[in-house]
């Protein structure tokens, strides 16, 4: 195959890896009270048993969603650090 690159005609290549599917699972997570706020985090990616939303400072409650599946490899320093505030 061949191109004639002064008339800018250019080869064009697709690499698009095939992308496995990643499952999705209800998890938990904390979202915004606020009606005027889409603010939400995943519960075990924070570090407070209560946490405020750091958009607007409103107060977040506990909900679920199906959500792709992740795994918190921080874990242990979340409990880590509520056994520290427990104390």
């Amino acid at each position: 195959m061949e191109f004639d690159f002064r008339k800018g005609a250019l080869p064009i290549y697709n690499r698009k890896k095939i992308q496995e599917e990643i499952p999705e699972v209800n998890t938990k997570i904390w979202s915004c009270e606020s009606d005027d706020c889409n603010g939400w985090m995943r519960e075990n990616f924070s570090f407070e048993q209560a946490p405020t939303c750091l958009l607007c400072n409103s107060p977040m409650v506990s909900a679920e969603r199906m959500l792709p599946m992740l795994v918190n490899a921080n874990d242990n320093l979340k409990l880590k650090a509520v056994a520290a505030a427990a104390e």
